[in-house]
């Protein structure tokens, strides 16, 4: 997935909405356990029952850089991966582990480096086993995802984009990137945001339209801070 390497998830969350797909991004709060590690590749799901068996039977059809999505079903009673889980996952060539739910043996997964992004940690691992779609799918907040989809994940969440559509939103994730660093460069330079957008062009042609919207604006412009 290097591809995504240079490429953040506003940019792609922002660059979906620019190719009209509906974005699929994670319920806020999930954090990268090693700050500043990011992660993209082909989901390879998991559906947790209480076992870590599952995992190791993901684990047997992994290829490599693939990233384990766990769906844990957000719980936050339990922690259902750890170190010896994440250790498995390298083993695999399992590029890192995306969970909705958390994390324990932090300490541990410091020390092994391997990317992973939770909601927390906790001491507890699950008490009981439950019966579970196991490896079709797996459900991340209101999103469903299979190895069809990719997965990206950075210090502001986690976002997920049909494999098929991947290239479509690279190229529009990389243009609004350009776009964005050249209106950072001039507003360093001195050239405000308001001056690069014309900002008093769009308040005045909304006082005599009030439909006419600031995003209309900005593409007319060339500008792209919204999406």
């Amino acid at each position: 997935m290097d591809d995504f390497t240079d490429l953040t998830t506003p940019l792609v969350a922002d660059a979906c909405v620019r190719a009209g797909i509906a974005p699929r991004v994670a319920p806020a709060g999930i954090r990268p356990v090693i700050a500043g590690t990011r992660l993209a590749g082909r989901v390879l799901p998991a559906r947790h029952h209480g076992s870590v068996d599952v995992f190791l039977e993901a684990f047997g059809a992994a290829e490599p850089g693939d990233v384990l999505v766990v769906d844990n079903g957000g719980r936050t009673d339990e922690a259902c991966v750890g170190d010896l889980t994440v250790l498995e996952a390298a083993a695999a060539g399992v590029a890192g582990l995306v969970v909705w739910g958390l994390h324990r043996d932090t300490a541990e997964l410091l020390e092994i480096g391997r990317p992973v992004f939770s909601y927390g940690a906790l001491p507890l691992g699950p008490l009981s086993v439950r019966e579970s779609e196991r490896l079709s799918s797996a459900r991340f907040g209101p999103h469903v995802v299979t190895a069809a989809d990719l997965v990206l994940a950075d210090a502001d969440g986690v976002v997920f984009v049909a494999a098929d559509r991947a290239e479509e939103v690279l190229r529009h994730a990389r243009g609004i990137r350009d776009t964005e660093r050249e209106q950072a460069s001039r507003i360093r330079a001195g050239e405000t945001l308001r001056e690069q957008t014309r900002f008093e062009e769009y308040v005045a042609r909304r006082s005599g339209d009030p439909r006419y919207t600031f995003r209309q604006h900005l593409r007319r412009v060339g500008g792209a801070i919204e999406e």
